[in-house]
């Protein structure tokens, strides 16, 4: 245990952040090796792999996940901004190199270098979001609208390009519920809102695999074809099978059947193998990881770290909620990981990437607080 009386970076760094956090994260890292271990060894069975294979490999994505987070919540505020941009900018690079000469998959180039560069886009693009929100709450000249507004551009057209619908649709829920935080006027809501209509209704017109995933999704009964359901039937028959308690560890048997178990559909094995009652315990999980953050967000002075705790939050909660949403059925399937319990590197790495932000802005500052609190006196 590092002692209070310490005045090492380690020590200090240990006292001041939020360690209820860390330690949710932890908890989401375990079960996700755990779980992979029940989703993938049928999926690897299938490709000619040992049993184990993406549960190795998801222990040695782990590692610099781990390794991520806990350098990024040394960062301070300003490095946290720094850091942000160069990854945003080598992201959006990195997208147009995958355009140009990454290998296409499932109709999409979102591979480059064995990355998914778009994984690193989000949480580098809800900082700067937050970033350009918070001068314009303390700075009059500076124009955070269309700093905000440009932002979105520059990583929404990347994702549209690629395509990928899911991403792009998270990342322009994060930055409305920035938009919103930041007080907009009710202009913005209605334009916005038609906007975002405008654009769904586009996407339903002109491309054929999203009017299919939707028209599937209303009504199942309909031809199959690209937006067949077999994955989201099977993730349904998954819970269905293993009821409240689950049929017990490696004893699920619908999963065998289950294409992406180890990866989007996951939370469907965990029902089967572990039962509803495991399912809402993650679920709880995940809460309490937002709503901590939420929390933390209020009770910072700071508009900068304010604004980037809450979006970094939405940003993992929402992307939780289209996961498991999907997996129930409830929404058209979208190609979104669980985040820590998933299989992928870069969604690990990059979500380490995010918690650390997380708790980089929100650790406890007492040298800053006495500070401001001095300055105050001073000019009252």
């Amino acid at each position: 245990m590092v002692s209070r009386a310490e005045r090492s970076a380690l020590a200090n760094w240990w006292w001041t952040i939020d360690r209820w956090i860390l330690a949710a994260t932890g908890a989401l890292m375990v079960l996700g090796l755990v779980l992979t271990m029940a989703g993938s060894p049928p999926v690897a069975e299938r490709l000619g792999l040992p049993a184990f294979h993406f549960v190795h490999r998801q222990f040695i994505y782990l590692i610099p996940s781990v390794a991520i987070l806990i350098a990024a919540s040394f960062l301070s505020p300003r490095q946290v901004r720094r850091v942000a941009l160069i990854v945003f900018l080598v992201s959006i690079a990195l997208i147009f190199v995958a355009l140009l000469y990454g290998h296409e998959i499932k109709g999409s180039r979102r591979w480059i270098f064995g990355i998914q560069p778009s994984e690193f886009l989000k949480p580098a693009f809800v900082i700067l979001v937050a970033w350009a929100f918070s001068e314009g709450a303390k700075r009059r000249d500076v124009p955070a609208i269309l700093l905000a507004i440009l932002l979105l551009a520059a990583a929404v057209v990347p994702l549209i390009l690629q395509p990928d619908f899911g991403q792009t649709m998270l990342v322009s829920l994060v930055w409305m519920a920035l938009f919103f935080m930041a007080g907009l006027h009710w202009f913005w809501v209605v334009g916005l809102g038609g906007a975002g209509m405008g654009g769904a209704l586009l996407a339903y017109k002109l491309l054929p695999h999203v009017r299919a995933r939707v028209l599937k999704f209303i009504d199942p009964g309909a031809g199959g074809g690209i937006a067949d359901t077999f994955q989201v039937d099977t993730a349904l028959d998954c819970f269905l099978s293993g009821g409240w308690f689950g049929k017990g560890p490696g004893e699920g048997t619908v999963k065998r059947i289950l294409p992406d178990a180890h990866t989007d559909f996951i939370f469907a094995v965990t029902g089967e193998e572990f039962g509803v009652l495991a399912c809402l315990l993650i679920a709880a999980i995940f809460t309490f990881i937002v709503l901590r953050g939420l929390f933390m967000a209020a009770r910072n002075e700071d508009p900068f770290c304010r604004f980037a705790a809450a979006g970094l939050v939405m940003l993992f909660g929402i992307q939780s909620a289209i996961n498991m949403a999907v997996n129930l059925h409830l929404i058209p399937a979208k190609g979104m990981t669980l985040p820590f319990i998933s299989y992928g590197g870069s969604s690990l790495i990059s979500l380490g990437l995010a918690i650390g932000f997380l708790i980089a802005v929100t650790r406890k500052r007492p040298g800053a607080a006495i500070f401001a609190g001095a300055r105050a006196e001073a000019f009252a």
